[in-house]
């Protein structure tokens, strides 16, 4: 019987994928992410894919003819045309479970980062040193008994939230869902309307996944409601926010600062941005420590054989194809 054939379109490590290897013929790109010509060129001849690193249009469903399964390498699935792929009976599934509590950390990360200016100060040093001194200088702002609303109650903003609720800061949240009892008991959450959140939260943190719906979720007209002295944290997706508007209330002052992950034009950046001392940017590290990407590796084979072998799995994004 012919082996099932598996495209890995990102050079993940070799032993991360020994069980899926074990079990069908899997090509792995060598170098970085696969070019979008060349998985077009390629996948008439796979049955399931490992889409880490790159965009499943309906072009490259359309062409290919034997692909039963796509697993997701991560939790957002904006990359993948899931309407092309359920008209084509092509299953597709996310892991969402692996990149929780490093996108939580992240998010923490970036709100020490600009609320108490940490970057900056750290740039200062090595470029005024004796200047940057002075006990007045370089002022910041304690998380400690802030309110910070949530955008997206999802299982990353509920581990943001048990984070900060350690740090002593009162949680408020919008969500498509209101929280299970227990949990709002957990973590003393209290649900807002999103204007009502943006208007009264001290800091903003988006968890949301990208989608008609939240492409700028936060316009020009929701930053105009956010406090002077507030922040906003995005560990989500880029377009969820304008990112021109954003940087125009920076650059202004009527917006304290930004701690920022991801972008609208990835990898490009909005050229103002990287000038403003009141911005933290990282280029889109949420799940990038040893443990996630070994855990994200190893449960994306998982799926994978899960699905090409005709088992059920948890998460699938279309559950009327199967």
């Amino acid at each position: 019987m012919e082996r099932k054939k598996v495209l890995v379109a990102y050079s993940l490590p070799e032993e991360d994928l020994y069980d899926l290897i074990e079990q069908f013929d899997v090509t792995r790109w060598q170098h970085g992410a696969m070019p979008y010509e060349e998985v077009l060129a390629a996948i008439p001849e796979f049955d399931g894919v490992l889409a880490a690193g790159i965009t499943v249009d309906r072009e490259i469903i359309s062409r290919a003819r034997k692909l039963k399964a796509i697993c997701v390498y991560g939790a957002g699935y904006d990359n993948i045309d899931i309407k092309a792929a359920t008209e084509h009976g092509i299953v597709v599934a996310n892991i969402p479970d692996t990149v929780t509590e490093s996108t939580a950390e992240l998010t923490i990360g970036l709100m020490l980062a600009v609320m108490r200016r940490i970057t900056e100060c750290d740039r200062k040093l090595r470029q005024e040193s004796r200047s940057a001194w002075g006990m007045y200088r370089n002022m910041g702002c304690n998380l400690y008994g802030k309110e910070l609303g949530i955008i997206g109650m999802g299982r990353i903003g509920k581990a943001t939230a048990r984070r900060a609720v350690a740090l002593g800061m009162r949680i408020s949240y919008y969500s498509r869902r209101r929280l299970e009892p227990a949990d709002v008991a957990r973590l003393g959450a209290t649900y807002k309307q999103l204007d009502e959140l943006l208007k009264t939260a001290d800091v903003i943190s988006i968890h949301t996944p990208l989608s008609d719906e939240t492409y700028h979720l936060i316009g020009e007209r929701e930053l105009s409601l956010m406090k002077r002295e507030a922040f906003i944290i995005n560990t989500s997706r880029g377009a969820v926010i304008d990112e021109k508007a954003l940087a125009a209330r920076l650059r202004a002052g009527t917006l304290a600062g930004a701690g920022l992950d991801v972008f609208e034009w990835e990898p490009k950046i909005t050229p103002e941005l990287l000038t403003l001392d009141n911005v933290v940017l990282t280029p889109h590290i949420g799940t990038n420590t040893h443990e996630t990407r070994t855990q994200m590796n190893r449960e994306a084979c998982r799926i994978l054989i899960d699905l090409l072998n005709g088992s059920r799995v948890p998460n699938v994004i279309n559950p009327e194809v199967l």
